[in-house]
């Protein structure tokens, strides 16, 4: 095969055209894929701490989604927590109003002897009210254990036994609470109904019809006896209790109150309790429920080992026992229930409902603290992703404004050399003149 001479302009014309399409497509490459080092032949060093920059902002990006599952975890005890505060809040008003109808619940003794401590008869005679004349009337006969009746010159008696042994007295327990007082023979009733008034467990008083009725001040069992006071021990006497209230036997009078509107709150109070477990079991996200006991780890960073940054969030089993809200029951209460009848159990209650408040914004306020952590991370991690990428875009994007006006003038030189080289050939063209 014969071998083709060229002349030196058109070897250096072609030499020009190649060098400028390798060069315009090199542009095109550029323009096409929008960055300038597409491999390590471009250039190692940015291709690779590009590949680094971007691996981690991939990885970065990963972790992304369980923190944001790890937020929704949060919120989600965290909305628990205030539905189950709600839930407390009506509890309290539960108790409050059951404190409220107090007045209802308290044990009432009411005498029932005939025609009163005083009869209509001896108002009469004593020119006096019904009411007047028994407050009037001594409580002790001296000269027996049988009632004196009033006239017009006596004031009269209601025949309770001159004390033998220590001294007459009357005793009122309400709950554990006890209180005695003495009386002797010129104690009127209106004498021992102040002594009652006074003892602040009980209130006293005598009614139009002539009977004496005892009320007690709390809502706690109401009993009423009396008898003999002897070196501050108390007994009691036959006969006295019928005396002063009709009983037929010689034992002390109790008496305990009952409110219907408690009773009915009996109910409404479980079933609100009943609501704070159910609620507690559904504040759970994904699987994991901080208000169950369930533990929460949310991991920030992509290192293992020692450098590995996490935060742990160990919940709390969230129940009403677990937070101290006894159940409420209508009569006798056992361990932590409440007596809905008794005012002492309200109270207690009502300061366990209180104490439980204190603890439900303590546990919300840690809950918020990690819940800002973690927000914080997320955000942190967020822009950690955009700096890794931007700067990982600095090292490998190409400038397409730049690759434009390159590629543009390569075309133009494209042209050009392209007519150099016809200016080439034409030249050498010029000896066929000659034949």
């Amino acid at each position: 095969m014969a071998t083709v001479s060229l002349s030196s302009g058109v070897r250096s014309a072609l030499s020009s055209l190649g060098s400028t399409k390798t060069e315009a497509q090199q542009a095109q490459f550029r323009l096409a894929t929008g960055k300038k080092v597409n491999s390590a032949v471009d250039n190692p060093v940015n291709f690779f701490t590009a590949s680094g920059l971007n691996d981690r902002a991939g990885q970065l990006t990963d972790l992304l989604d369980g923190i944001s599952n790890g937020v929704q975890t949060i919120q989600a005890a965290s909305k628990g927590l205030d539905s189950i505060t709600s839930l407390v809040k009506s509890l309290q008003s539960t108790v409050k109003q059951a404190q409220n109808d107090a007045a209802s619940n308290r044990p009432k003794v009411t005498s029932n002897v005939a025609g009163g401590l005083a009869t209509t008869a001896e108002a009469t005679l004593r020119n006096s009210s019904q009411r007047e004349a028994a407050l009037n009337k001594l409580v002790i006969d001296d000269n027996g254990v049988t009632a004196n009746t009033a006239t017009a010159g006596y004031q009269g008696n209601l025949g309770v036994a001159t004390a033998g042994a220590g001294t007459n007295a009357v005793q009122i327990q309400a709950g554990n609470t006890t209180y005695s007082f003495s009386f002797d023979g010129t104690t009127t009733l209106r004498d021992l109904v102040n002594n009652i008034n006074s003892s602040g467990i009980a209130t006293a008083s005598v009614g139009n019809d002539g009977q004496l009725t005892v009320t007690g001040s709390g809502s706690d069992a109401l009993t009423i006896e009396a008898g003999t006071l002897n070196a501050g021990v108390f007994a009691a006497v036959a006969g006295d209790n019928t005396a002063l209230f009709g009983t037929a036997d010689n034992t002390a009078v109790v008496a305990s109150g009952n409110s219907a509107v408690r009773t009915t709150l009996v109910k409404q109070f479980n079933d609100l309790r009943d609501q704070i477990d159910g609620l507690a079991k559904d504040a759970g996200f994904n699987g994991i429920n901080l208000l169950g006991g369930d533990k929460l780890s949310i991991t920030f960073n992509e290192k293992t080992g020692a450098n590995k940054n996490k935060l742990d969030v160990q919940g709390e089993t969230v129940t009403a026992t677990n937070l101290g809200i006894g159940s409420a029951v209508d009569g006798t209460a056992t361990g932590n229930d409440y007596n809905i009848q008794n005012d002492t159990d309200l109270a207690k209650a009502a300061d366990a409902l209180t104490n439980v408040l204190t603890s439900l914004r303590a546990t919300s306020s840690s809950l918020g603290s990690q819940l800002s952590v973690v927000e914080t991370r997320q955000n942190f991690t967020k822009d950690m992703v955009n700096t890794l990428t931007a700067g990982a875009d600095n090292l490998t994007l190409a400038d397409t404004n730049e690759e434009g006006a390159k590629l543009l003038a390569l075309q133009t030189r494209q042209q050009l050399s392209q007519t150099a080289l016809s200016l080439s050939n034409q030249a050498d063209q010029a000896v066929l003149r000659l034949f």
